[in-house]
């Protein structure tokens, strides 16, 4: 299994893996980026994949601050807390149903923390997404707050790189 930072060359890949983990598929992402937003985020951030041979079995996508300020709920998430100058957005996250459970997400994530040492990102989950809320907080990040949006309840968590 390779974990690696992105290239143009995984953006079929990750938008596959995104369609098919859809709420309407089965799946728990919640939102589906658009190609043009994925390729933007790839360039301004790091994206991290994770692959066997060719097929793209999980990510790791990050933004900055200023790239989602004008996405609601990512407003609502900085109403709720505010973090450092600097932070960034973490995820979403996707690790391929066949993939689960064998610590990729975490593997990503450390591999995430060598790009942007030093530096705080900040994510949100829903209250209802048991797995990813375990997950979270195993790989040591800290709830921080809470919010609603669209009458759904989301956790705040913050890490430093």
């Amino acid at each position: 299994m390779h974990i690696e930072k992105a290239t143009d060359a995984d953006l079929d890949g990750i938008l596959d893996l995104q369609a098919a983990n859809q709420i309407d598929r089965g799946g728990s992402l919640s939102a589906s980026l658009p190609r043009s937003q994925v390729a933007a985020m790839l360039q301004a951030m790091p994206l991290i994949v994770t692959r066997d041979s060719d097929p793209v079995e999980g990510f790791l996508m990050t933004s900055s601050r200023a790239m989602d300020a004008d996405i609601p709920i990512v407003q609502t998430m900085f109403a709720a807390y505010q973090g450092s100058p600097d932070a960034y957005i973490y995820g979403p996250v996707c690790v391929g149903e066949n993939m689960r459970g064998k610590g990729l997400a975490q593997a990503m994530f450390e591999k995430l923390r060598a790009f942007e040492p030093g530096r705080e990102g900040i994510l949100f989950v829903r209250s209802d997404n048991e797995a990813s809320l375990r997950a979270h907080a195993k790989m040591g990040m800290r709830d921080v707050a809470a919010f609603k949006h669209d009458g759904l309840d989301f956790v705040v968590f913050s890490y430093i790189g």
